[in-house]
């Protein structure tokens, strides 16, 4: 009961910034909020390392082919870059879906986690880098706290890194902590894939060998591809086209690419493998999908 009531005081605080449809950017950089007054059609996008909360309405978010739901007062943690479908299940106009966002620093978690006792030692099983856990009230109190803080700008840049530190603290003291606590854990597999994860976003354009992959990880290349899997739900090569749709489908957007430009800027050397590759992860081909994304503006 006390956790409801501390949720619905997420509400109201989100409701009362986040008035009308979209996404609200904060004076709290890391901190974004969420409005929908119906339910959303699915959104691929990626998903980096962050904690997601659902104060109102519910959430899906599929990962390849595991589904992630969350509703009122459950989080969704995120601990390495994640290609993902998005989209609100449950809003209206009267119960509008209200979320947020809190993006997290690695090198934060890292310095933190090194000076806490754990009571459990941290197994060195690789896990999937995505989760869904209910909030307790200690943790809804502090993401209540870091919301107020914007009706005091004055001190955002004093108190809003101390309240980020204690939400980071309690993250690894919760369900969440192992997951985190492996990203960050030295030599652990899952910092070790995170690292390759790295690399290919900084060079998703060029084909990369498996074998200078695996190489990375200090892994063999059939280890590494186990490892990748668990820890990301798929395969290096279906995440790295991933990469190369999305950023393309972006490029088309912001920078008014032609398909056959943004499929040869992300890598794709064949336009008709591009397009029938682009229409199975957005549901239409490269055109279709970027002139309905602008009509929906």
């Amino acid at each position: 009961m006390q956790t409801q009531q501390n949720v619905g005081e997420l509400a109201c605080l989100v409701d009362h910034i986040a008035q009308t449809d979209g996404d609200y950017g904060t004076q709290i950089p890391s901190l974004t909020l969420y409005r929908r007054s119906s339910a959303t059609a699915p959104m691929p996008c990626i998903y980096g390392l962050s904690l997601g909360l659902a104060v109102q309405g519910s959430k899906r978010v599929t990962l390849n082919d595991e589904i992630f739901d969350y509703a009122a007062g459950q989080s969704l943690i995120t601990s390495v870059d994640l290609p993902v479908v998005s989209y609100v299940t449950c809003a209206s106009s009267s119960e509008p879906y209200l979320g947020m966002r809190l993006e997290l620093d690695a090198r934060v978690i890292a310095q933190l986690a090194t000076e806490m006792e754990f009571s459990t030692p941290l197994q060195v099983a690789t896990m999937r880098a995505m989760s869904v856990v209910t909030l307790d009230k200690a943790l809804t109190d502090a993401l209540a706290r870091l919301i107020r803080l914007l009706a005091e700008p004055q001190l955002i840049p004093v108190l809003a890194p101390l309240i980020q530190q204690e939400i980071v603290i309690r993250l690894l003291n919760g369900v969440h902590g192992p997951n985190l606590r492996r990203l960050v854990a030295v030599g652990s597999p899952s910092q070790q894939i995170a690292r390759v994860l790295t690399l290919l976003k900084q060079h998703y354009t060029d084909d990369v060998p498996m074998d200078e992959l695996a190489a990375k990880a200090h892994m063999s290349p059939s280890t590494f591809r186990q490892h990748f899997h668990v820890v990301t739900g798929m395969s290096p090569l279906q995440y790295l086209k991933n990469l190369r749709l999305q950023d393309a489908r972006q490029l088309m957007l912001n920078e008014n690419l032609d398909a056959g430009s943004a499929a040869l800027r992300v890598g794709y050397e064949s336009a008709t493998q591009f397009s029938r590759e682009y229409s199975r992860l957005f549901g239409a081909p490269p055109n279709r999908d970027i002139k309905r994304i602008r009509t929906s503006f």
